[in-house]
């Protein structure tokens, strides 16, 4: 087995949800490739035959906004467009960039996207037998019910931290 490229946890860390869809921005992916965000976004344009909607979103100006004050990040808040690509897009990115560090990262990348979704739907599997279990068994066990229900509930830290300043 190959050393990774990318340290452990990063890939995770730059998978946003945006419009219901799991997917990397321009910048993060451009960063992991070790080019330029200008490079990358040119090879797309240049192939954008290759990114149907389902492969890529042109970000809209607010969601841009609305990133910048989530994500670290000065460049992107005055960026005038920002793609994000889902996990089949990433895929193809590796058709449009050719660099044999492109190929490492990628395949990292799609390990992560399969390991996020098998921890989703380990959480779905797990909170519908909860359900099945509670149907079964009467009141005396619905304070355990409760316990677990809480357990799976993220910690409160996980929310959207709030950036303070002036918003107009």
């Amino acid at each position: 087995m190959t050393k990774d490229i990318v340290p452990h946890g990063i890939l995770e860390s730059r998978i946003l949800i945006i419009r219901g869809h799991k997917v990397m921005l321009d910048r993060d992916l451009a960063a992991l490739y070790g080019v330029e965000t200008r490079a990358l976004n040119q090879a797309v344009r240049r192939n954008i035959s290759r990114f149907p909607d389902d492969f890529m979103l042109t970000l809209r100006r607010g969601e841009i906004l609305n990133i910048s004050q989530n994500v670290i990040s000065s460049s992107i808040k005055h960026a005038p467009n920002v793609f994000a690509f889902t996990e089949q897009g990433v895929a193809m990115l590796s058709s449009v960039l050719r660099s044999r560090r492109a190929i490492e990262v990628n395949i990292q990348i799609m390990r992560a996207f399969v390991k996020l979704r098998e921890l989703l739907n380990t959480h779905k599997d797990l909170a519908r037998k909860l359900a099945e279990l509670e149907k079964r068994y009467d009141a005396q066990f619905r304070s355990v019910f409760d316990a677990i229900r809480a357990l799976m509930e993220p910690p409160p830290g996980d929310e959207p931290k709030k950036i303070a300043g002036f918003k107009p």
